[in-house]
């Protein structure tokens, strides 16, 4: 982090000849438990060594100047007069949290902006999430507008519904906001109950595998997938008004329903039930540190993902299947929105090199398209860099 630490600081001091506040913001891996947060249910994510970092200070101006180094490009916006700009523009994001700043009263003056992440976009990394808690983040200390931890990550998810046009649930924003290194979070997604698991993984590394398949969770069928869900939703609780949410609904709930909703519906409500019991199944694994058996709960996840909710692609599926042969591998899956983005692979540590080898070149025999990687450790969540 340190050569994206240094050009935040070096891009920033040029444009406004001043030293900035830092902040930096992690991506974040999920276990298991993919596509139930925003059905209120359970997942078990974990922030990673990959950040998204923003030097900020105040301005004395009217205007808030918003630089990204990435994208080279600059913003001057009013933070009273907000509207958003082309659809998948990486400034919505910015002016999501904001907007949403200003609709709990936290007012906030100009400011000045500048940063850059070693995220990969599209990838299912949160890249999103861990821009927007960099900004809530920030500006919190820069105004000191006293929002806890949970808070900013409630402002940072609003943002992403609000004006980015995203549904999603709470587990990315809290992830980063909230990681603790070496820890997977334990998340329930309804009333933000978190236990924190500690990860013993001596021999044991988590390895992504990016498809080089970008996505945007706006142009796919996301938001639809959640419609699919409520309509089921809708029947379950015809029957049982109890059920508040799909994550409170149980196989036997979707029997009773089974002749009153369509084939496709009943998919995507049985892939959600499912997934909320490998999530609890996957929290006792990793108490009593049995990683094959966590293993095998990551292949079921993925083909839960890829039949019953369909939200995998041809590349993702590929890359699980090679693995399911190999011994050192004790587990894979698809991982964040899909139709693209990375598999994340449970790996001996000692069979690493080896097996990034293998799979580059099966990955680029198959499609012609060259295969990336990240190795990432368990990080801490968002903070002041010092």
């Amino acid at each position: 982090m340190e050569t994206l630490i240094s050009e935040v600081v070096s891009k920033f001091t040029a444009r406004f000849n001043q030293a900035p506040l830092l902040v930096a913001s992690p991506g974040r891996i999920n276990i298991i438990g993919e596509h139930t947060d925003y059905h209120k249910g359970y997942v078990l994510p974990a922030a990673i060594d990959r950040y998204m970092v923003g030097g900020f200070s105040e301005s004395g101006e009217k205007e808030c100047s918003i630089y990204s180094i990435d994208y080279d490009e600059e913003i001057l916006v009013d933070p009273n007069k907000l509207q958003p700009l082309k659809k998948g523009s990486w400034a919505n994001y910015v002016l999501g949290v904001i907007k949403e700043l200003s609709a709990i009263n936290k007012k906030i003056a100009g400011f000045n902006l500048v940063f850059s992440g070693n995220i990969p976009v599209g990838a299912g990394l949160s890249s999103s999430a861990a821009l927007e808690n960099c900004l809530v983040y920030g500006l919190n200390e820069l105004f000191r507008l006293g929002l806890n931890r949970e808070e900013m990550a409630t402002v940072a998810m609003r943002a992403e519904h609000n004006f980015v046009g995203v549904e999603c649930g709470i587990m990315d924003q809290y992830a980063s906001m909230l990681g603790k290194k070496d820890h997977a979070i334990q998340l329930d997604c309804e009333n933000h109950e978190a236990t924190y698991l500690r990860l013993k993984m001596d021999n044991l590394k988590w390895v992504l595998l990016n498809t080089q398949v970008k996505h945007s969770l706006i142009d796919t069928p996301f938001n639809q997938r959640q419609e699919e869900c409520r309509n089921g939703l809708r029947e379950i609780q015809k029957t049982d008004n109890n059920v508040r949410f799909l994550r409170h609904a149980t196989s036997a709930h979707l029997k009773n329903i089974r002749e009153k909703i369509s084939s496709l519906i009943h998919r995507r409500c049985s892939y959600v039930i499912e997934e909320n019991e490998r999530v609890l199944e996957a929290v006792k694994l990793l108490e009593s540190g049995e990683w094959e058996k966590l293993g095998s709960l990551l292949y079921e996840s993925h083909v839960g993902l890829q039949h019953k909710y369909e939200v995998s692609c041809p590349e993702l599926d590929f890359l699980v299947d090679q693995t399911r042969d190999k011994s050192d591998v004790l587990g894979s899956r698809m991982m964040g929105g899909g139709f693209g983005g990375c598999t994340l692979n449970l790996v001996r540590k000692s069979y690493v090199d080896t097996f990034l080898a293998e799979m580059k070149e099966l990955y680029h025999n198959r499609f012609n398209i060259e295969l990336t990687s990240y190795i990432v450790s368990i990080s801490h969540g968002s903070g002041i860099i010092t």
